[in-house]
Formats: C-alpha cells, sequence, structure tokens
C-alpha cells in the first residue's frame, strides 16, 4: 500500500530509526562512518533519540490523539504504540546505567526495528483505511512541519 502524503513524513523518519536500530545490534556491519564502537554507538543513539526520535514519537501520539475513538482497532493500537514509545524512551534514558551497554544497545535496536515496523505494517495501514479525508487533512496539517 502506498503511504499516503499525511503520513509520508513520519514514513521518511523512520527510515533513520531502522538505521539506528541496525547499528545498535551486536555484530552490526560499518555503515556510512557511524560508529562502531560502543561509546560511540552510545553518544549516537542519545544524540539520534534527542534530536529526532522523541520529537517524532511526540508527533506520532499527537496523530493518534486526533483520530482517536474513529475506529476500535486504531484505539487499540494506538494503547500499544504510546505503550511502546513509552518503553523505548525508557531504554534510551537507561543506556549505559547497568554495565551492560552491548546488551542493552542490542535490545534496544531489536526493539526499535519491531516497533517502527508495526507501524508501518499494520498502523499506518489502518489509518489510511478507516480514518476520513477530514482526519488525514488534519494528520497532514500535524506531519507537515517533519
Amino acid at each position: 500500500m502506498k503511504r499516503h502524503e499525511a503520513l509520508a513524513p513520519l514514513s521518511r523518519e523512520h527510515h533513520d530509526g531502522l538505521i539506528l536500530a541496525q547499528l545498535l545490534k551486536k555484530n552490526a556491519p560499518p555503515y556510512r562512518g557511524l560508529p562502531t564502537d560502543l561509546p560511540g554507538k552510545l553518544g549516537y543513539a542519545r544524540e539520534v533519540f534527542c534530536d529526532i526520535l522523541d520529537k517524532h514519537f511526540i508527533q506520532e501520539e499527537k496523530v493518534l490523539h486526533a483520530i482517536s475513538g474513529k475506529h476500535q482497532a486504531i484505539d487499540e493500537m494506538t494503547k500499544e504504540i504510546i505503550a511502546e514509545h513509552n518503553d523505548l524512551r525508557k531504554m534510551f534514558k537507561k543506556l549505559g546505567m547497568y554495565g551492560r551497554l552491548e546488551e542493552d544497545l542490542d535490545a534496544l535496536g531489536h526493539a526499535l526495528e519491531a516497533h517502527i515496523r508495526k507501524e508501518e505494517r499494520e498502523l499506518f495501514p489502518l489509518i489510511q483505511e478507516h480514518a476520513s479525508i477530514a482526519d488525514m487533512r488534519f494528520i497532514h496539517q500535524i506531519t507537515a512541519g517533519s
């Protein structure tokens, strides 16, 4: 399914999130000059979270609240997505705190990838299928600044 233009900015940002997810996993191959050592990966993860991902999560949550109550499946998925955002935020904030950096980075990489795939493969198609034209216009207003 082609991504609706209202959701396209969020989908484009998912690309950066997937690159980060791959980078954080154990035994990740070098990629375009991104860090390969654990301290470098930690710094890069924190930077991407602060500069891109947390703002992205907030924007997605605005979209989800805007279409709340429109369809039961979207409402159920909204609860899951917001819970995952909160879990991911906690994972980012706890990175490096417990002396298990490699394992924590790997777990975060897998969780971030699974989350993004769920949004792309399940949430966005649900929105495109069930949101009205007016809803999509409103979503476009929210995402136009991405």
